[in-house]
């Protein structure tokens, strides 16, 4: 009778040790998860970096704008236009700098509560990571297009060598955009299914 009383007992220990070993395994799985899913967090002060970064190339336009103000009279019509070309450039850069902090905080940080807000932009309610990849993409092409045009404007001064090279890397991206937007679009069809 002793045995089967030991041995009830043992069993008993035994369930409630394997329980118990459980349970831990539970909070600590539950814990991980908690620190995981709050790392996202370490991601803030990279996108704070980039709007410090688009405060800088703010204050490098109104410097250009300045200079173009203060020398209007000196410039001739190419260099005025590589001017306008620059202050377009560093617009479309510090475009491509808010989609990265909007977007990309929007959607692995934190959603942003913007709801009725009226400046909220359209593309925000339809943001995850391919539109941004897509958008991103888009964004570089119109910056190469504009460093491209800018060493059309001044050919005169620019290698043929640097031309090539820049012609390159535009279609690089073209291409690059191309894909990204196909694939985009095959995983949204997949999706529907």
């Amino acid at each position: 009778m002793s045995n089967v009383t030991h041995s009830s007992h043992s069993s008993a220990t035994a369930t409630t040790s394997a329980a118990t070993a459980t349970a831990i395994a539970g909070r600590v799985e539950r814990g991980f998860e908690v620190i995981v899913f709050a790392s996202r967090w370490i991601q803030a002060p990279l996108y704070a970096g980039l709007i410090v970064a688009e405060l800088l190339y703010a204050y490098k336009f109104l410097v250009e704008l300045w200079e173009m103000i203060h020398n209007i009279r000196e410039l001739t019509e190419t260099i005025f236009m590589l001017g306008v070309l620059s202050l377009v450039d560093i617009t479309m850069v510090a475009n491509l700098l808010t989609m990265v902090v909007i977007g990309g905080y929007a959607t692995f940080v934190s959603k942003l509560d913007l709801e009725g807000h009226r400046d909220r932009p359209d593309w925000l309610s339809h943001v995850d990571p391919g539109t941004i990849k897509v958008k991103l993409a888009a964004s570089l092409i119109g910056i190469s297009s504009i460093h491209l045009l800018k060493a059309f404007v001044n050919v005169s001064n620019v290698s043929p060598e640097h031309i090539k090279w820049q012609i390159f890397i535009h279609m690089t991206f073209l291409g690059s955009a191309i894909l990204l937007a196909w694939t985009d679009k095959l995983m949204l069809k997949d999706r529907k299914h």
